[in-house]
């Protein structure tokens, strides 16, 4: 499975909103993320193709088996690491911001470190 770092994104946002609503458009996650729906239109076409979104007759979209398996992925490093900043003092606001710019570069055996950091932290 792979997919560039705004394909994840756009993955992650479409979990995101479908916690929020089983009912999850195209023109949601334009307002959601702040892009055009032009290029919600582009990037939905090409998760299509891969096989990582379906989209309803109404328009609604659906992660596939593969399509949330990264979303999960994502959205538990993004938490995680928002958790970790937070925890050694950085500030929710700009945690959340480094979090998602890191959380598609790190790598599994440095996250699974934090991830585990932020358990020890939070026993003390």
């Amino acid at each position: 499975m792979s997919i560039q770092e705004s394909g994840e994104m756009y993955l992650e946002s479409i979990l995101v909103l479908s916690k929020k609503s089983p009912n999850v458009r195209a023109i949601d996650l334009s307002e959601y993320m702040g892009f055009s729906k032009p290029s919600v239109s582009r990037a939905l076409s090409v998760l299509k193709s891969g096989g990582f979104v379906t989209v309803s007759e109404q328009g609604y979209l659906t992660l596939t088996e593969d399509g949330k398996a990264i979303a999960e992925k994502i959205y538990e490093r993004h938490t995680v690491l928002t958790n970790y900043l937070t925890l050694i003092g950085v500030s929710k606001e700009t945690a959340s911001q480094d979090a998602c710019k890191m959380e598609h570069v790190v790598s599994d055996e440095s996250f699974n470190a934090i991830k585990e950091q932020v358990r020890l932290l939070e026993k003390a």
